[in-house]
């Protein structure tokens, strides 16, 4: 047998006498350990079913209330609140109660915080600061938890050292166990509890109140999951449902995340809402660890934008060449933006552990409601009942005051004149004594009409109590009706969206097994097909739609298509300026746009300004393929100077020169032109000039280019237009005239459409033939535009402008406009 030796204490007076004990070993780790591992459990680590907490806030809450700490009272210094629980009933380390403190202050750990806290109570990443910094009191919420401890609604139990006494129990007027949740870890068991919503708790609770018997399906039906401080999402309610059936089960949380444009060229995952207990750093750590692991693709930056302003804010900028979605999941995967929470619903019932269902944790609050609202309406009715006493006997004596007067003064002393008053009057001692203490001044007549009045009223109360003791039935509505009023007080809207998978959100029956991910996307963007669009108020986007250029300028409701090149998602293009420069631009910079059918026009480009680095007076005139297959670029200035390019792009540079231009001139217009296509000039007098394309022979970038149309003195070229020669027929000319002394955007002006094959054929360097015949008020075209059926016209903002009906004449005058056109196309 294993033994240990104990010796006898001594002082060093005495002669040393060592007396040896023979203990078994086995035996006294295990009385040891059992008392450990019961005041682990009992006292410290696993919170009561009835009110929610473990015995250190319970202690917390009940000295906050008794110092007086109320939310319309100031705040006090956490330290002194401490101290005092410490003294008086929670002989442990003052680093426990204020971290117990601490957490019942923190709004992003209880759904419904119970302090109020002053100062710096920590974070999802940081501690909070010392005690002797921060400031606390209670807020309205745990006022309801210690409501009526002064009406012998539970029982109190004496303190560490017998001095004081603190209640086993708070009333708890609110479900605390269900809507704050819980988590502890004692010997051999442990408890893990989430959070959920007061509103939705409490119609439960009162539900069950109603129906007894109700089943779990029907509560479940009121509290369909956990409502987290902080929001999220919960994917698959299935480990949530388990739970609620047997205490036990598990659900994955995911952080509220979407994709938006950062800049025009940029596209990014914001994060607003993470899981429950995880702080944007840890985020940021692990996505860092992550990316240098090569576990995480497309990821450049990851910047905490969070303030106390506008709340959480976690931005993480993808790579062009990534598609958004597909990185998300990625970060779902591999970083804590998605975590696994294990309910765990232990929690004391009787004084025993026990694992705890829905249904269970709801029937333990309701019986302990119904408890207390019991005991405190037999106090009322007692503390009511014995007024009332008082208050007969009072009016007795007031009825007959001079009497009881002269018994009083013909008495030897006040025992004499209680028994006397007892005897004479038929009062009982309680009722003599009231009258013995009775001031002079409540004698006039109106003290008589106010007990009266209070012989009344206490009669009328004390029979309301009666009912509510004496009716199962009244006091289950009490019950009900003060559930109601503390979920109208403290209910706030749910902050978490429940979904029964990754893809859609809760219903009472979604097919399929709940928490399926859905198909994985690709995480790089897809090399294919697509067409490149510029609009008339300056926005690039680009789609996969084949017949694009078509559709978005026929049927947009919104802006109008004036270049389109074909390209592929993970090519270039690049656009022409008006200095002569072309500048090359990465195809996936330019914002993808939904089917036109879907989202009409290019609202959701950006502006190809702020994708290119353009200088102040610079404009961009066209946009630019840069395939091996592409025609040559031809352009055409101001000064009726024409030139196709030899389609040779230096590979090592984002923009270089395509043509050199004269002192003061500009280029107006480029395009792509084969040897077969037709070029059309129009100048700003109102002469169009159409000719082949081949008789302009290719030059190299550093050519000047030739004549395109002679221009008459002022004029200059508005508008080139390029036509494939099977698409004469079918092409229109729109041209728009105005005052050349009105400022831009002042004056409407006319508008005529013509169809292209009106206008005669000429060489080219020729002066072309008239198009517009100016009316008065009008000396030059302001807009001019060749490009097939239907055109359309847009204001500065890009809404629609209607044009007249085509005019066969072509040199007709033309039709007014209602606003100014800023573009056609």
């Amino acid at each position: 047998m294993a033994t240990m030796a104990r010796k006898t204490p001594t002082t060093p007076s005495e002669p040393v006498d060592e007396k040896i004990v023979d203990i078994d070993v086995s035996a006294e780790m295990q009385g040891s350990f059992l008392e450990y591992a019961y005041s682990v459990i009992y006292s410290r680590a696993l919170p009561d079913a009835r009110d929610g907490l473990k015995p250190v806030q319970r202690r917390i809450l009940f000295m906050m209330d008794q110092m007086g700490l109320r939310p319309d009272r100031g705040h006090v210094k956490s330290a002194r609140v401490v101290g005092e629980v410490m003294g008086k009933l929670h002989p442990h380390g003052d680093s426990a109660i204020y971290d117990a403190m601490v957490r019942m202050a923190q709004p992003f750990a209880l759904r419904l915080p119970l302090v109020d806290g002053h100062g710096n109570f920590g974070s999802l990443d940081d501690g909070p600061a010392a005690s002797r910094y921060t400031e606390a009191r209670l807020t309205p919420a745990a006022l309801a938890m210690t409501a009526d401890l002064g009406e012998d609604v539970v029982d109190f139990v004496p303190n560490y050292d017998n001095q004081l006494t603190q209640p086993s129990v708070l009333p708890s007027a609110i479900p605390n166990l269900l809507v704050n949740g819980a988590t502890g870890i004692a010997v051999g068991m442990a408890t893990n509890m989430p959070p959920h919503n007061l509103v939705e708790v409490v119609a439960a609770a009162r539900h069950l109140v109603d129906h007894p018997d109700a089943t779990l399906d029907e509560l479940v039906r009121l509290v369909p999951g956990p409502d987290l401080p902080e929001g999220g999402k919960i994917v698959g309610l299935e480990g949530v449902r388990e739970a609620y059936a047997t205490g036990r089960g598990s659900f994955r949380t995911r952080a509220t995340a979407r994709v938006e444009n950062l800049s025009p060229r940029r596209k990014g995952i914001v994060v607003t809402e993470l899981p429950y207990m995880v702080g944007p750093e840890r985020v940021i750590e692990k996505i860092k660890d992550a990316v240098q692991a090569r576990k995480l693709q497309g990821i450049t930056n990851v910047q905490n934008l969070t303030d106390r302003h506008h709340g959480l804010r976690l931005v993480i900028e993808v790579k062009n060449a990534f598609n958004p979605e597909a990185v998300l999941e990625q970060l779902y995967r591999h970083t804590p933006m998605e975590e696994s929470f294990g309910i765990n619903n232990v929690a004391l019932v009787d004084g025993q552990p026990r694992t705890l269902g829905l249904r269970e944790l709801l029937e333990v609050f309701v019986g302990h409601r119904l408890t207390v609202v019991r005991r405190r309406t037999r106090y009322r009715l007692d503390r009511a009942t014995e007024r009332a006493h008082l208050v007969e006997g009072l009016l007795v004596a007031i009825a007959d005051i001079d009497e009881v007067i002269a018994v009083i003064r013909t008495s030897d002393d006040a025992d004499a004149a209680r028994t006397r008053l007892m005897s004479v009057f038929d009062l009982s001692e309680a009722q003599a004594d009231f009258i013995l203490a009775l001031r002079l001044r409540r004698l006039t007549k109106f003290s008589r009409l106010e007990l009266e009045a209070e012989r009344d009223e206490l009669a009328r109360t004390i029979e309301l109590l009666q009912e509510i003791l004496g009716s199962e039935a009244r006091l289950r509505q009490v019950v009900s009706d003060e559930l109601a009023d503390v979920a109208r007080r403290f209910g706030t809207p749910r902050r978490t969206v429940l979904l029964e998978h990754a893809g859609g959100p809760a219903t009472q029956a979604a097919p399929g097994r709940a928490g399926t991910r859905t198909a994985a996307l690709p995480l790089e963007v897809a090399d294919e097909p697509c067409w490149v669009l510029l609009s008339g108020t300056g926005l690039l986007a680009r789609t996969t739609e084949p017949d694009a250029p078509v559709r978005t300028g026929g049927r947009s409701a919104h802006d109008a298509v004036t270049h389109a090149v074909p390209a592929t998602a993970r090519g270039h293009v690049a656009v022409a300026t008006s200095t002569g420069r072309v500048v090359r631009l990465e195809v996936l910079d330019a914002p993808t746009i939904p089917p036109t059918g879907s989202a009409p026009g290019l609202s959701g480009g950006a502006p190809v300004r702020e994708l290119l680095g353009l200088g102040r007076d610079e404009e961009v005139v066209g946009l630019v393929r840069l395939d091996a297959g592409a025609p040559p670029l031809v352009l055409a200035t101001a000064q009726g100077v024409v030139k196709r390019v030899v389609p040779d792009h230096p590979g090592n540079k984002d923009a270089w020169e395509v043509v050199g231009l004269r002192e003061g001139d500009r280029v107006v217009g480029a395009g792509h032109a084969a040897e077969g296509d037709k070029l059309v000039l129009i100048t700003s007098d109102a002469q169009l000039l159409r000719f082949d394309a081949a008789a302009v022979r290719p030059q190299g970038r550093g050519g000047q280019g030739m004549a395109g149309i002679k221009l008459a003195a002022g004029a200059t070229v508005v508008h080139l237009g390029v036509v494939d020669a099977d698409h004469v027929s079918s092409s229109v000319v729109v041209t728009v005239a105005g005052a050349s002394g009105a400022l831009p955007g002042t004056v409407a002006g006319s508008a005529k459409v013509t169809p292209l094959d009106r206008y005669p054929a000429k060489g080219r360097a020729t002066g072309g033939v008239r198009a517009h015949r100016f009316v008065r008020g009008e000396d030059c075209l302001q807009l001019a535009w060749v490009g097939p059926e239907p055109a359309r016209a847009v204001g500065s903002g890009g809404q629609a402008v209607p044009l007249p009906d085509p005019d066969e004449r072509r040199d007709g005058s033309g039709q007014p406009l209602p606003v100014p056109v800023a573009a056609i196309g």
